[in-house]
Formats: C-alpha cells, sequence, structure tokens
C-alpha cells in the first residue's frame, strides 16, 4: 500500500508529492497526460524550433513561493531569467508605466503627482517578502502570521477593490497600472481583495521580479517531478482517473484537479455545488520574424505587457467578460520570452504569447480585436507574424480538465470565493470523505504557479496521517 496517491501532475501535484516524499511517504501520482505539466507545460505549437508554453509563462510568484525555495529546483534544471523590465503598460503617445524592479523606478514613471503615492503604498512591505508571502500563501488553520503588523497592514489596504485603492492617484497612468494588475483576477474592478492582488503582483515585481523560466514554463514542472523522482516518488503519466477505485491503495489521496472533477471521481455527490468557474480566456500564441515594434522603448526591454490604455479601458473589458458579452476593445496581459530567452526561437526570430478575457465557454474569435489592440501600440506587428496557435475556451478546457469551461483560474475570484476556496471550512484541503484531498488552485491561496496549494494541501495530509496513526 501506498502512503499517498496524487491524482494530477501539474505543479500542485507535484508539489504535494514532493513535500509527502521528503516526509519519508512512498508516494505515486497519476496524470492523463502523456507527460507532466499541467499549466506549466512548453510546446511547439505553431513551427519547429518555437516553443511556447500554451498556459501560464510568467512567473512572479513562482520565483518568490515558499514552496519552491525550499526545494532543490536549481539542481533539477529549473534556471529562473529576469528581463530588463519586470512589466511595461504602454500608452498611445509611446510612454509607459512601468513595473520596475524597485519602488523609485516604478515611482517614477507614474510622474511626479503620483510618484510619492506609490512609494507610501509600496514601501511599507518592500524588504519584507519573504514574511508576507508566507501569509498570504498560507494555509487558514496556520496560527498566527509571521508578521501581524504587516499583514494586518496589508490586509486593511488591499481587502478593499482596486477601483478603491485606484483613487488615491490623480493621474490615468497609475490609475490603469493598477487596474492591468489586478486584471490577473480576471474579474471586476469593484471585486474585493483586488486591490491586494494587485499589491502582491507589484511587490513581487519589486522583491524577486517577473521572470520566465529558461526553456519554458515546463522546466518547472519537469524540476519538480526530478526532485520527486530523485525522493522514490513514482510517476505514471497517460493514465486517466475516473474512478477513486481504479487507484491503488493508499493511506491518502490527493486530488490535483477541478472540484468538479473530484466530487465525481471520489463519488462526494454535491459536495461543490455552490463553487462557481469564472471567465475564460482567449490566448493567442505567435511565431513572430522579429521583436514586436513597440512604440514604447520601455515595452521593448519588458518581459511582460499589459496592453489597455486607461482603467475605465481595461474596467470595461473585465466586466464584459464577467456578464457574458464578447470582448470588444480587450484588454490583453501579453509575455515576450525570447527578449531574456533566445533559445526560445530560431536565430533573430521570437516567440510572443497574448489572450484577452471572454466569457465562461465563449465560443467566438477574438484574433482580429486582439491584433487590432495590439496593433495601437506596436504599428506593424501584423507583418512579423509568422504563425499563430489560437486557443478559446473549449481548445482550454480540452487541453487541460482542470479549466472548466477555459476558466484558467479554476474557479471565480469573486466574493468571499477570491479567499475562501473551494468552500468555508477550517481546513479547506480536506473532504467530506476521509483521506481524500483536493490540492489543486481551486484551494488556497489560488492561482498561479507557485505550488502552494500543493504545498499547504500535503501539510494536512501529514496532519491527518498523524491523528490516524495516534488513533490506533
Amino acid at each position: 500500500m501506498a502512503d499517498a496517491v496524487v491524482v494530477g501532475a501539474g505543479p500542485n501535484g507535484l508539489t504535494a508529492a514532493a513535500e509527502l516524499a521528503r516526509a519519508g511517504l512512498s508516494v505515486q501520482v497519476y496524470e492523463a497526460a502523456d507527460t507532466v505539466g499541467g499549466g506549466a507545460r512548453t510546446e511547439e505549437l505553431t513551427l519547429p524550433g518555437f516553443r511556447h508554453d500554451p498556459c501560464s509563462a510568467v512567473h512572479p510568484f513562482g520565483i518568490g513561493s515558499p514552496a519552491f525555495q525550499a526545494l532543490p529546483l536549481a539542481r533539477h534544471g529549473l534556471e529562473w531569467l529576469q528581463p530588463e523590465l519586470p512589466m511595461a503598460h504602454p500608452f498611445p503617445d509611446g510612454t509607459a508605466a512601468v513595473l520596475g524592479r524597485t519602488v523609485g523606478e516604478t515611482a517614477a514613471s507614474l510622474g511626479p503627482r503620483d510618484a510619492g503615492t506609490y512609494r507610501r503604498l509600496m514601501e511599507p512591505f518592500t524588504g519584507h517578502w519573504n514574511a508576507v508571502a508566507a501569509d498570504f500563501f498560507r494555509p487558514p488553520w496556520a496560527g498566527l502570521p509571521r508578521d501581524p503588523y504587516r499583514f494586518v497592514r496589508f490586509g486593511l489596504t488591499g481587502t478593499p477593490p482596486v477601483a478603491v485603492l485606484a483613487q488615491r492617484f490623480r493621474e490615468p497612468k497609475a490609475r490603469a497600472l493598477l487596474a492591468g494588475l489586478s486584471g490577473h483576477a480576471i474579474c471586476r474592478l469593484r471585486e474585493p481583495f483586488t486591490g491586494a492582488m494587485a499589491m502582491m503582483f507589484a511587490l513581487a515585481a519589486h522583491e524577486r521580479g517577473w521572470p520566465v523560466a529558461r526553456g519554458g514554463s515546463q522546466s518547472i514542472s519537469d524540476a519538480l517531478a526530478g526532485y520527486l523522482t530523485e525522493l522514490g516518488g513514482v510517476i505514471h503519466t497517460g493514465v486517466t482517473v475516473r474512478k477513486l477505485d481504479e487507484l491503488p491503495p493508499a493511506r491518502a489521496y490527493l486530488f490535483d484537479t477541478s472540484p468538479t472533477a473530484l466530487a465525481r471521481i471520489a463519488s462526494l455527490g454535491d459536495s461543490f455545488r455552490r463553487y462557481r468557474y469564472g471567465p475564460s480566456v482567449f490566448k493567442v500564441d505567435y511565431a513572430l520574424d522579429g521583436p514586436v515594434p513597440w512604440t514604447s522603448p520601455d515595452a521593448r526591454r519588458a518581459g511582460t505587457i499589459h496592453v489597455g490604455p486607461t482603467y475605465t479601458e481595461i474596467g470595461d473589458a473585465l466586466t464584459r467578460a464577467v456578464t457574458g458579452r464578447p470582448p470588444q476593445t480587450p484588454f490583453l496581459i501579453t509575455s515576450q520570452p525570447t527578449v531574456v530567452d533566445p533559445s526560445r526561437a530560431p536565430e533573430g526570430k521570437h516567440v510572443f504569447w497574448a489572450y484577452a478575457h471572454v466569457p465562461h465557454g465563449w465560443h467566438g474569435d477574438a484574433t482580429d480585436a486582439m491584433e487590432r489592440q495590439i496593433e495601437r501600440f506596436a504599428p506593424g506587428f501584423r507583418d512579423l507574424v509568422l504563425a499563430r496557435a489560437v486557443t478559446g475556451p473549449a481548445g482550454l478546457a480540452a487541453r487541460n480538465a482542470n479549466y472548466v469551461g477555459g476558466d484558467i483560474a479554476c474557479g471565480a475570484f469573486s466574493g468571499l470565493q477570491s479567499v475562501l476556496r473551494p468552500r468555508l471550512a477550517a481546513i479547506p484541503y480536506a473532504t467530506r470523505r476521509p483521506g481524500v484531498f483536493l490540492c489543486s488552485s481551486a484551494t488556497p491561496p489560488g492561482p498561479g504557479v507557485h505550488g502552494m496549494s500543493g504545498h499547504n494541501a500535503a501539510l494536512a495530509v501529514l496532519r491527518h496521517l498523524r491523528r490516524t496513526a495516534a488513533a490506533r
């Protein structure tokens, strides 16, 4: 009998498996795809030699993850590459707000009227990433925060919507920058906790950067799998699990799946009936004949570019996706990995990654709307396109079953579900079936390639196994 069986070899499943194996448990992992990776994969989607990330590409929370930092992933091939600028947010006049490696660099890009406001917002937390991240990513039952003062201060500032946070600033640049940062949550700008989302992304840039993994996001998954194998863990790929009794006997089962899939596989009935899935994205991966011709010089040296010039325009694009309306003038999150990792494309060529927000399960085509938006800030972009790989919500869901209806966050970021995922519970990773746990991004702290949902779930499993052994 195995000590633990993990279903799903995404970053959270692999992290959970590695944590349990590191604790001395025998662990087996079952993955439906032919390779490990989940939301952290790299494939030739367009032309030979062009290596794209089908989902996550940039990893501010990965490099700053307490779980990843505690694992010897560099020994297994993971190398972080930092672009000159973590992120740029260009405007039609050729200028840009930048998210730099320092608070000062970012503040200066916002103009003199808002520079001091940004400094006052972020400086209480700079230099304290380890404590802030540990408290932000921790499970609810983990006891007192490591840094109670900053935890409370961060919460008081970030719990209100980003719409409230933006009112501190006078100029459009700062408000657009904050809106774009919170847009990663794919929700309306008036949702609670979106302020915290924007602040965490900004703090991550100042403290750890927004890097890519050399060779692509697959390197993260491969490093986790390599460490797990070194510890004696066994990974089975190409195995689709439909029922719990198809798995070998084990003392605990962890599912890096959606709550819907877990309920079906483990016969949990309506345990997650109130869990809500959110909007989707429409994603295009490009093979380019040269670098994106951004009008803004700052955008040309950034790893990530947010495309949406005003707070109002970004807010409208997000609201349309949430309320089921097709994109009109989309807000784009884009990544250009080859500015820092030329190995991802043939010499002189580039890969480029962009997505727009669209309604859950949407069946339209946003390619033209996205490219018109890019051309506003990079005239001549279309002339560089050698090939495209276009993926809408249905394609995302087919590629990764956790993306229900194309929801890459595995659950809507709205209301209390923003922080109480997948439901209100003292131990959100546990289920009503003893020994069965959920470890996907549907659990705290939520989406992102950081492994912390898997790490936290593994801690819950270890507590469960200790109690079970003590009761015998």
